[in-house]
Order: C-alpha cells, then structure tokens, then sequence
C-alpha cells in the first residue's frame, strides 16, 4: 500500500537548474555567433552549415534527448549500464582502427557517422558515470573489500587507458577525480582513497620533475605538444641547456608560437573590462589575435569575457554555480544511493570541466582542450553535457518513488 500511493506522486522538476542551462545554451549559441561571424574561412559556407547554427541544432536534439531520459526512471536505464559502458569502450578501440577513426592534427578521436562526428572519449564520461554508479550502489559492507575497489579501479582504467592512447590527456584525467568523488560519496573507506591520491601525487610529481629537469635522453617519452603545454605553463625554455645557437634560436621561436594562444586568451579576459566591448566587438575576436581555431571552442570564456567583461564573465560563473548547487541539492534529496551517486558523478564532470577550460583561459591550468559545458562548440560534447543534465532532473522527478 506504501508503495503504490508513494509512485503516484507527482514527480519534481528542479526549476532553477532547467534555467539555467537554457541560460547557458543561450549565451553560448551568441557567443559561438560572435566568435565565428568575422571568420573569413567560414564566409563561403551556406548557411545550414553554420557553426552556431549546427550548435542550436546540438541544443535542440541534446534536450530531445535529455527529455526523453526524464521519460524512464533511473533504476531502469542503469540497468543497462553495463550495455553502455561495453559499447564505449568499442567505440574507443574503433577509433584507433585506421579508415574507421577520423585522423586530426596527429590524434584519432573521432567516428564519423553520416553527417555527424562522434567523439567516444565525451561518451565514455557518462558511461563510467552511469556504470560506477550501478556498481557502486551495493550494500557498504562489500565496498569494504579490495577485490571491490580493484574493479572499481580497473574500470576507470580501462577507458582512462584508451582514450590516453588516442592521445588525449585532458579527457582522460577528467575520468580519475570523477570516480574518485563516487567512490568516496559511496563509502570506500576513505584512507584507500588517500592512498590512491597519494600515490598518483607522487607519480605526477615525479613525471613533471622528469619533464622540467631531467636531461632529454632521460625523460618519459609524452607527446610532444604535451611536454611543450607543460613547458608554457610552467614558463620553461623550451631549448635545452646544451643547445647550439641556431638550435635555441628556431626553439625559442617554437615556444613563442606555442604561447601565443594563452598570451592572447589573457589579453582578451584582461581587456574586457567592467562591461566588456560589446557583442561582436572585441577586437582580440574580430581581429583574429585570439586564434578563429580555438575562439569558438577552447576560448569561448575569453570571447566572452572581452565582449562583456566582468559582469559578464560574473553571470556565466553564476548560471554554473546554480548548476552545481542544484544537483547537490538533488544528490542530498535522493532517497536511494543509487540516486545520490548519480548526481555526484554528474556535478563532478561538469565541475572538473568548468574548473579546467576556465582555469586554462586565465593561465591557472595548463591548456588541455577541455570543452566549457553548453558553451564551447562541438557536437558531443553539448549532447553528453545535456544528457549528464538530464540524468540529474531525472533523478530528482523519480526520487519521490523510492
């Protein structure tokens, strides 16, 4: 009797959280506008193949989306997380398969399906979300047990693995503090958890004393646009300390190109002032200073920081910090773990997303091609984003049914 009166209760939208992501979707699709309307390589396009046009469409099809998984309770779709999780990883291993993964710049990321390119590493996100959070509800005792957390680990890994070999190191890394904060809200004891933190400390920590410091024929092999991000960041010469003139010559020159994004990112937050320049008036943007390459997608934020300056860059932080405390709320109301866990994992990703492509944009963060949540262009990552979000009402409409 309990339980038949108690799913017939209506379920519950969180209103501030649906605001403000249309919020968001909003100042995105103008300020993908802005950053690519003055591109001359884009004049010639028709206008269906527009990118803010094609990122309305990402809009729109992303909250088709996130409705219908509004439609199906939590518990259900969960069940088919081990579906999920598996066909991921496939899609990451087809990536590295030549003539199946598209090739850009050096790294495979992406499946190309018709019209559309898939990029499986965005995917898998949500997929560790929704499998950890199935594997991770079980009862507190069991997580006790380190066979428990050996899986748990192995299946962080697994993806972290692959999608570190494409190469992409940003999207990897978001992988580990997103399983590590469920595993935590979970109930892991706490000081195997420290000791991962630990242990990964002092293995970062090694690699970048390796990196900055030790002779090149000792150090571990990275990538080399990896190795020189950290160089930037870290102001480093690039040239070693026995380099030939000429040598550090043609290196100092490589490092002064490699600055050049984040240098002019800088200016362009700096430059915006109190109010900014106006929509579509930053000179930095119009002017191409700040890369038409990267404006749209890595450096939406200083687009968006040049044109409407402070107060600008203030609304974006607070549409997010809504975000953020609206699921916390919906992860603090969940009336099972599964819920809960669901919720953390979700604010954790955008979180970690968010932290990084801003902290990129003013040089706290090393540059990582991270995509800024519902802002940034591109495919993918606006679905997967949606979808995270629309996990999150999901679980606050259902939790009246548990």
């Amino acid at each position: 009797m309990q339980s038949s009166l108690s799913t017939s209760r209506p379920g519950v939208v969180e209103w501030p959280l649906l605001l403000a992501v249309l919020g968001l979707m909003f100042i995105g699709a103008a300020f993908v506008f802005s950053a690519t309307s003055n591109n001359p390589e884009l004049a010639h396009l028709p206008w269906y193949r527009h990118y803010v046009l094609r990122q309305i469409m990402g809009y729109g099809l992303g909250l088709g989306l996130a409705g219908l998984f509004c439609l199906i309770d939590y518990h259900i779709i969960t069940r088919w997380a081990l579906v999920f999780y598996w066909g991921t990883i496939i899609a990451l291993v087809a990536v590295m398969i030549p003539f199946i993964g598209i090739s850009r710049l050096g790294a495979r990321r992406w499946l190309e399906l018709g019209p559309i390119n898939l990029q499986p590493s965005e995917v898998a996100k949500l997929a560790l979300i929704l499998l950890m959070a199935n594997f991770l509800s079980r009862p507190v005792d069991e997580l006790r047990r380190m066979d428990v957390l050996a899986k748990a680990i192995g299946l962080t890994l697994l993806p972290f693995g692959l999608i570190l070999k494409e190469p992409d190191l940003g999207s990897a890394l978001v992988l580990l503090p997103v399983s590590w904060v469920m595993m935590l809200a979970a109930g892991v004891p706490s000081r195997f958890l420290f000791w991962l933190v630990g242990g990964l400390t002092l293995l970062v920590g090694l690699l970048l004393v390796d990196i900055l410091l030790a002779p090149p024929k000792w150090q571990i092999k990275l990538e080399e646009y990896q190795r020189q991000r950290l160089l930037v960041w870290f102001n480093r010469d690039f040239a070693p300390t026995d380099a030939t003139p000429s040598e550090r010559q043609r290196l100092r020159e490589l490092q002064r190109a490699k600055q050049y994004n984040v240098e002019q990112a800088l200016i362009s937050v700096g430059s915006g002032g109190l109010t900014g320049k106006g929509w579509r008036q930053g000179i930095q943007n119009s002017l191409g200073y700040l890369p038409r390459s990267v404006a749209h997608n890595d450096f939406i934020f200083s687009v968006i920081a040049e044109e409407s300056g402070f107060v600008g860059s203030l609304a974006v932080i607070s549409l997010y910090t809504i975000v953020f405390f609206s699921g916390l709320k919906i992860a603090g109301q969940a009336r099972d773990r599964l819920g809960k866990l669901l919720a953390v994992g979700v604010v954790t990703l955008l979180f970690v997303h968010v932290f990084i492509n801003i902290g990129m944009n003013i040089r706290l963060m090393p540059v990582t091609g991270i995509p800024l949540p519902l802002l940034s262009y591109g495919g993918t990552s606006v679905l997967c984003s949606l979808l995270a979000l629309g996990l999150l009402q999901n679980v606050s409409i259902y939790r009246r049914n548990y």
